[in-house]
Formats: C-alpha cells, sequence, structure tokens
C-alpha cells in the first residue's frame, strides 16, 4: 500500500540512511587497511581478509533476502538487519585481533546483504507506481554514490582519526535509522512462515555465492588456478550453482524463486545490471590506485577529486526518475549512459603523468551523470515491472548481479593491471640500448646532473640506471591503467545492445499492474 505526505517522506529517508550504511562500508575500510595491518600485527594478504569476509557474506545473503523478508516480515527483517549491522560496527571498533575483526566483518555482511534490497523493496511499496521512477532515484543515490563516497570518508577518518572510527560513525547513523524503522516502517505479513524452509537451497546457495566470490576476491593474489584451494573453490562453485538451479526449480517453496525470469525485462535487467556493476566497481576501483600510487595523492585528495562527480550524480538522478515517470523509455537513457561512460573512459585513457587533480573534472563530472543515466533506468528496467513478493526477489537478484558484476570487473581488471605492465615494460626496455639517441641522450645528462652534484662516476652512472628504472615503472604502470580505462569503456559501449532485448515500456503502463 503506497503511503503518502510525511510518512513517505520519513520511510525513504529512513531506508536510504539504513542502505547507505552497508554501500559506505564496503570500500570506506580499503583506505585504512594499512593502519589496520600495522595496528594488528597482519600481513597484507590476511588483512585483506577484511574486505573479503564482509563481500561474501554480503553477497550470500543478498539473493536470500526476498525470502527472508518474507519469512520474518519485512519490517522485522529490516529492523533486525540494522541493529546486527550497527552492533557489528561496533564489535568492528572494538577487535583486538585479526581474526575478531574479521569474524565481525563476516557479521556486519550478513546484515548488510539485508539492508540493501529490503530497504528497495520497502521504498517500492512506499511510492505509488507511477512514481517508481522516481523511488528508484531515490535509492540510486545512494547506491550509486555510497562506494564513490566511502574511500573519501575513509580517508578523512583514517587521516585525522585511529581506524576504529571508520566504523564508530556507523553507531548514531544506525541507531537513528532503527528508530525510525520502528516508528514508521509499516509491517507485512510474514507469508513463509507456514511454509518448510528449503535448508538445501540455503546450504548450496551459500556454496556455490560463496566460492565464487572468494575466487574473485583472491584469485589474483593467489595467481589464480596455481593455488589448490581456488581449484577447489571453482569446482564448488560450478558444481554448486548448477544443482541450487536444480534444486530452486524443482522444489514448491524455493528460497529463491527464478519464476521472475519469466519476465523478459527482468531477465534482460539482470545482464545489464551485472555491466553497470562492472563499470560502477570497476572504474572505482582503478582510479583510487592510479591516483595514489602513479600520481601521488593521498587518500583524501583521492576522494575530493572524487566528490564533483558524486555531486553531478545526486543532481541528475532525479531528472533521470522525472523522465521515467513521463514516459521516456529506459533503454534510451541507459544507452546515453553507456556512451558517456565510454566517453570518461576515453578521456582517461588517454592520461600523462603531468595531469593534475584539476584535469580529472571533467572526465568524473561526465562518469558522474552516466552512472545517474544508468542506475535508474536499468534498476527500473528490471524491477518496475514486478509486484507483490516478486519485489523483494527481484530486488534481491537485482542487487547481486549488481554486485557480482563488480566483483567480475574488479578480479579482471587486477589480472589485465598485473599482465599488461609485464608487457609494457618488456616493449619499454626494447629502447634502452646504445643505439638509441635518444636514450644516450638522456642517460648522459642524467650522468652528467648527478656528476654535478658531487657524485663519482661509479655513482652517477649506477644512479642514472635507478632513475631510467623509474621512469619505465611509472610509465609502464601509466600505459597499463591507460588499457584499463579503455577496456572498460569499451565494454560498455559493446553492451548496449543488451538493453534491447527487454521490451518498451513505459513507466505509466506500469502503473496500471496491481
Amino acid at each position: 500500500m503506497a503511503e503518502t505526505g510525511f510518512k513517505k517522506w520519513i520511510i525513504t529517508i529512513t531506508v536510504i540512511t539504513a542502505s547507505l550504511l552497508e554501500l559506505i562500508d564496503t570500500t570506506i575500510v580499503n583506505v585504512s587497511i594499512p593502519q589496520i595491518q600495522g595496528n594488528l600485527g597482519a600481513t597484507l594478504t590476511d588483512a585483506a581478509w577484511i574486505v573479503t569476509g564482509y563481500s561474501v557474506a554480503n553477497v550470500i545473503i543478498l539473493p536470500m533476502s526476498g525470502w527472508l523478508g518474507s519469512f520474518f516480515g519485512r519490517k522485522n527483517y529490516f529492523l533486525a538487519s540494522i541493529v546486527i549491522f550497527t552492533v557489528a560496527s561496533f564489535l568492528c571498533g572494538n577487535a583486538h585481533t585479526l581474526t575478531e575483526l574479521v569474524s565481525f566483518r563476516i557479521l556486519q555482511g550478513i546484515a548488510g546483504g539485508g539492508l540493501l534490497s529490503t530497504a528497495q523493496s520497502i521504498l517500492l511499496d512506499t511510492w505509488p507506481r507511477d512514481q517508481v521512477g522516481t523511488a528508484t532515484a531515490l535509492f540510486g543515490l545512494g547506491a550509486v554514490v555510497g562506494p564513490t563516497l566511502g574511500p573519501t570518508i575513509g580517508g578523512y577518518i583514517t587521516d585525522n582519526f585511529s581506524w576504529p572510527w571508520i566504523f564508530y560513525v556507523n553507531l548514531p547513523v544506525g541507531a537513528l535509522a532503527a528508530t525510525f524503522t520502528y516508528m514508521f516502517v509499516p509491517e507485512t505479513p510474514r507469508d513463509g512462515r507456514d511454509k518448510p524452509i528449503d535448508w538445501w537451497g540455503i546450504g548450496l546457495l551459500a556454496v556455490a555465492v560463496g566460492s565464487l566470490q572468494t575466487i574473485l576476491e583472491k584469485g589474483e593474489d593467489e595467481d589464480w588456478f596455481s593455488t589448490g584451494y581456488i581449484i577447489v573453490l571453482t569446482v564448488l562453485a560450478v558444481f554448486g550453482t548448477l544443482l541450487f538451479i536444480w534444486r530452486e526449480l524443482s522444489t514448491d517453496h524455493p528460497i529463491v524463486n527464478f519464476k521472475i525470469m519469466r519476465h523478459r525485462s527482468f531477465s534482460a535487467g539482470m545482464v545489464t545490471s551485472f555491466v553497470l556493476g562492472l563499470g560502477l566497481y570497476g572504474s572505482t576501483f582503478i582510479f583510487p590506485v592510479f591516483a595514489q600510487s602513479l600520481l601521488g595523492f593521498s587518500a583524501q585528495q583521492t576522494g575530493l577529486i572524487l566528490l564533483p562527480g558524486g555531486v553531478v550524480t545526486i543532481i541528475i538522478m532525479p531528472l533521470m526518475g522525472v523522465m521515467l515517470n513521463k514516459g521516456v523509455p529506459a533503454q534510451i537513457l541507459a544507452t546515453g549512459g553507456m556512451i558517456l561512460f565510454f566517453i570518461f573512459s576515453l578521456m582517461l585513457s588517454n592520461s600523462t603523468l603531468n595531469i593534475g587533480s584539476g584535469d580529472f573534472f571533467w572526465p568524473l563530472a561526465i562518469r558522474g551523470a552516466a552512472l545517474a543515466l544508468l542506475f535508474v533506468p536499468l534498476t527500473t528496467l528490471a524491477i518496475g515491472g514486478l509486484k507483490g513478493a516478486e519485489i523483494g526477489q527481484g530486488a534481491g537478484l537485482n542487487n547481486m548481479m549488481r554486485q557480482l558484476g563488480g566483483s567480475f570487473g574488479i578480479a579482471g581488471l587486477t589480472t589485465l593491471i598485473h599482465i599488461r605492465q609485464a608487457v609494457h615494460r618488456s616493449n619499454l626496455l626494447t629502447n634502452i640500448n646504445a643505439y638509441n639517441p635518444y636514450f644516450v641522450q638522456r642517460f648522459n645528462g642524467l650522468v652528467q646532473n648527478f656528476i654535478g652534484k658531487g657524485k663519482s662516476a661509479t655513482d652517477a652512472t649506477r644512479m642514472a640506471y635507478g632513475a631510467i628504472e623509474g621512469t619505465v615503472v611509472k610509465q609502464s604502470m601509466l600505459l597499463t591503467y591507460n588499457d584499463a580505462y579503455w577496456i572498460v569503456g569499451i565494454m560498455m559501449l559493446f553492451s548496449i545492445p543488451l538493453l534491447y532485448l527487454a521490451p518498451f515500456k513505459k513507466m505509466k503502463a506500469v502503473a496500471d499492474t496491481h
């Protein structure tokens, strides 16, 4: 039942605030890993499980969130998720060992998986069906801006406070969201209480999705299939997925209702949400690494550079909701978004080592506009035509696909960077020889410069080779990141035909599908 007036807006603000908790925490920890590592005496490989544990738990719960909301009642499940997430945040900040921190992050990820899709379901039920574009736009503000703001907030807290505060900041927000949820979010029936629980489905889902997410998170670090446990997880992911799909299609009470795939818009939307996740999380992953490791920006500076793009998204996203409500086809808007994302990627694929912070303004502003044009239409395309219990199921699956797209994107780009850096280094080294006049001139100039500073001929020669090596490393990294931007842009551009697998449907027509 749609709400009106004050109650509609207070519920909207509440669920967006709660979902922001989960989305910001997806990326806020990344910039604090070195500080946590030093404080808890952990290796970088072990500390990476702080991020991996959260992501794996999150992606396991996402497709189950619709069933959990039906079983416990959507309000009860949402409220419990907020409370558990808030308590887990306190425990994370209070952790004294890496094992404690990873355990509490997994608990946080379990609760966070319930926040995101349930918030979206509540929001779609709160707004009238003919305003579903506006509801999706409001939800999208958190879903797109959250991962972008995470590093900014994390960088500021890390630079000015201690790492536990990246978790403690959740406490007042979580308490406020829990209070407002209890007061204003309406109860829903517990439709699943009198039905048997599909324990086999839950187990197979955990094995399949958990294994896949762990492979994507850890594969590059473990040199992919040269590591035994990655091979085992790959087998579990493949057979677990096949068995899970068979189980859910053959049982009368599945935890994930694959029958909603009969909606062509939803099926197409699942694929395009995967592509959106690849572009959103992939570009969010590349840029901070590029800016900090190559250009020398601090975490806080990098976050501030990303901020204007987030502002552009905030400004444009509500307009997308209005346009969808007026009947503009989602495919047309999303096509514009993919073209803009390609332009952003093309601009950054021509970066040089002399690029400054001001040079990023327009590319990142274009990216912000692209994400607004993509998220709202693609989400509306996927779940705008669903109703009743299908909304919760659809929201969970759609969010899972977007997150898996991000995981695939990050894993693929990490591998690409590793491979292409070696290729570019090898190509650049071919120019370092006595027959290349440009190299000889550069090398001799460096030697004379060091001799002029009082170094011996031997030391000057050694330092000149060191300087050349530093230049080769930087140039090979620059060319590698340029490749990564180019490939992300090409993949987005080539995904445009996928949009037209879904039938054209005006949002006003959806309003009649109660």
